[in-house]
């Protein structure tokens, strides 16, 4: 969904709305890094990507990696050399041994990531003193990552709380031509010339960006009892018409009440929402069947692909009919289930009032929505489309929940959202029977 401009550089950037600080939470417990081998790679555009498989752990170890935080790779705009970037996150599950996953997917170039720290937000640009320790890549501080691949750290031994604004800072060198990240952040992260990823003290980081780079996923160690939830959505997902800076996109909301839900046991939230992304078409990145893989069944601990995806498809007027996005729907389940995830559907919400909006688009979206409720092939379905929509104009967003182009819902959409989600569909039981060859992280064929 297209309401947001690209800047020069390729960002996608947010304007009109003043970055918030954040205030810094619980410490890493600080101890020595131990170097633990684990990369992983993902082709930047696959022809025909086989399934990725379920991960189950090995027989005797009680703890897997689960991710706690992700956003979709894309291809931005290019990157200076010797730049530094200090990336904010919030991680959803708390656990042991983080590990990042750094990607060049749509890089032409090999990257060198000279460096890599990760520490905790205080305020701004400056980290928790004594909470930034370096990263390793077998061992090593340094790695260069080949063009269309991605790396997974070493571990990082210590324990990260859930809802951490965990803060990675990376120098980068030899970034040539188009880099690789996450245009519309709604976070505040920074970047500076020359080398200051050790640094904790703000004051070399002078320049506020709104992308994240390069970094692709945090994981953490958790107990084998515990899973993650996978959002595979566009600019709702992505959070557009939320506040900046306050994590208020509904995954956001639904991760809070993840976490401190007695008894649950899905814990691990990954946001693969991209601005602008559809189905079936390549465009604002690529096509939410052509980045599966990559972006949702690679990340370790997935239990459960939660699908909000279509509006794009639809407003496009290119055409596009129910059976072209139920062919789609069917294409996202069938590779996911084979892989031993769930997926749980949710029905596209109302657009009227959106300069795109006319009858022929929602003639579609209503016949979509029917087969999402009515046709049996998602494990679950939530109606976003009844949370969302007015009662007095049901093809038009209720206006308490209306970011106010008439597309996008605000906090208060958000919250409803999220709030709209039985947490024990998010669960998976395929999961726990998938019967596979076990690893670290998950097959990254996408």
């Amino acid at each position: 969904m297209r309401a947001d401009a690209a800047d020069p550089s390729g960002r996608r950037e947010r304007s009109g709305r003043p970055s918030r600080p954040v205030a810094a939470v619980s410490a890493l417990v600080t101890a020595a890094c131990v170097p633990l081998a684990g990369a992983t790679t993902a082709q930047a555009r696959p022809p025909a990507p086989e399934p990725a498989r379920a991960v189950v752990p090995a027989a005797g170890r009680d703890r897997h990696p689960v991710v706690s935080w992700a956003a979709s790779a894309d291809r931005q705009g290019a990157g200076p050399a010797e730049r530094s970037y200090r990336l904010v996150v919030r991680t959803s599950v708390g656990g042991t041994d983080l590990r990042v996953r750094l990607s060049n997917a749509f890089g032409e170039h090999p990257v060198t990531f000279a460096s890599a720290y990760a520490g905790l937000q205080q305020r701004g640009a400056a980290l928790v003193p004594g909470s930034n320790r370096p990263l390793t890549f077998g061992g090593q501080p340094s790695v260069t990552v080949p063009t269309g691949q991605t790396v997974v750290s070493d571990a990082l031994p210590g324990r990260l709380a859930a809802q951490s604004n965990l803060v990675i800072s990376l120098h980068v060198t030899g970034a040539e031509g188009p880099t690789t990240g996450h245009g519309m952040a709604m976070q505040t992260s920074y970047a500076a010339a020359g080398d200051h990823a050790a640094e904790e003290a703000a004051t070399n980081w002078t320049d506020p960006i709104g992308s994240w780079y390069w970094l692709d996923s945090v994981s953490v160690e958790t107990p084998t009892t515990i899973s993650a939830v996978a959002f595979l959505g566009d600019s709702i997902t992505d959070g557009w018409a939320s506040t900046s800076d306050a994590n208020r996109r509904w995954p956001d909301y639904l991760s809070r009440r993840l976490q401190a839900a007695s008894g649950n046991t899905v814990r691990g939230v990954a946001n693969e929402g991209i601005s602008g992304n559809q189905v079936l078409a390549d465009g604002a990145g690529q096509a939410a069947l052509h980045r599966l893989e990559r972006d949702v069944l690679s990340q370790p601990g997935v239990g459960t692909v939660f699908l909000l995806e279509g509006i794009n498809d639809i407003k496009a007027h290119t055409g596009v009919t129910v059976d072209d996005l139920v062919a789609g729907y069917r294409q996202i389940v069938d590779r996911a289930h084979a892989a031993g995830r769930c997926v749980v559907g949710a029905t596209v919400m109302p657009y009227k009032g959106w300069y795109e909006y006319d009858a022929a688009g929602e003639a579609v979206r209503q016949g979509v929505n029917d087969w999402i409720r009515h046709g049996g092939a998602f494990d679950a379905v939530v109606d976003f489309d009844a949370v969302t929509r007015s009662p007095y104009d049901p093809q038009a967003l209720l206006p308490f929940f209306d970011g106010g182009d008439h597309l996008h819902p605000n906090d208060k959409g958000m919250q409803a959202m999220a709030d709209a989600v039985d947490l024990a569909v998010l669960r998976c039981d395929r999961l726990a029977g998938a019967r596979s060859t076990a690893g670290s992280g998950g097959s990254a064929t996408g």
